[in-house]
């Protein structure tokens, strides 16, 4: 089946209460909030069938509807973006497809979540995200770029924030030598696996790593890695705004 005669919906999580940055969807970025931004950017992308914001917030859901975007409030209880999107897909079951879009990426460039879904190309792809090959050594060690090793069939091994795969025993130039693959945190689900996924309990891998997906890979769920050559800067913490705004035209 391909992409094209499937339903997929866009979900952009969006919280308020961030502990790093506290209210940053409605941030205003030369004159529009970072939700409209993301809105906008998401709804060029030709495949989606609807978008709908996530939200826990009233504020965030009168600028949604002020600047005409789908919303839809959400429990106050969700620990994580994907189950937030878990309950969209249980309001909207009429969808095959879910992409979970970082609502932080107001630069966000539509042909990632085209790219995402030709993942379900295959009928049997259940989970996909996106890896780059763009990868540097302070990458490789930085905690906060998550590294992804993958078998044949591109689908995840592993996902870590340490370097992976590990060369402390290579003599060489690691990157020489080995296509290290780095994480963009997209992510899209086949409507009945999020229901699944976000009724799995946590376990001590995600939680020793900070990284939501071992929780998948833990039990049995394969995760489709698709490489991208295309990458945006997201605003984590108040210092990324700076980067953003130079970006934006």
């Amino acid at each position: 089946m391909s992409s094209n005669s499937l339903r997929i919906l866009g979900v952009i999580p969006a919280r308020y209460a961030s502990s790093r940055f506290p209210g940053k969807p409605l941030l205003d970025l030369k004159g529009k909030s970072m939700i409209q931004r993301v809105y906008e950017g998401v709804k060029k992308s030709t495949i989606l069938t609807e978008v709908i914001v996530a939200t826990d917030d009233e504020r965030i859901e009168e600028e949604v509807k002020r600047f005409g975007g789908n919303v839809v409030m959400t429990s106050l209880h969700h620990p994580s973006g994907t189950d937030r999107c878990g309950e969209i897909a249980r309001l909207y079951q009429d969808f095959d497809v879910v992409i979970n879009i970082q609502g932080d990426e107001p630069l966000v460039d539509f042909r990632q979540i085209d790219q995402l879904a030709t993942a379900f190309h295959n009928p049997e792809t259940n989970i996909a995200t996106l890896g780059i090959k763009q990868v540097t050594m302070e990458d490789i060690v930085n905690p906060n770029r998550i590294k992804i090793v993958v078998d044949q069939n591109q689908n995840a091994l592993y996902f870590s924030r340490s370097p992976i795969p590990n060369f402390a025993n290579y003599k060489g130039e690691p990157l020489d030598f080995y296509p290290f693959y780095r994480h963009i945190g997209l992510y899209a689900y086949k409507t009945n696996v999020l229901q699944e996924l976000v009724n799995l309990a946590p376990t001590l891998l995600e939680q020793i790593e900070s990284l939501e997906q071992l929780r998948w890979l833990y039990y049995g769920y394969k995760i489709t890695v698709v490489e991208t050559d295309i990458e945006t800067p997201n605003i984590d913490v108040p210092e990324d705004v700076e980067k953003v705004l130079n970006a934006l035209l």
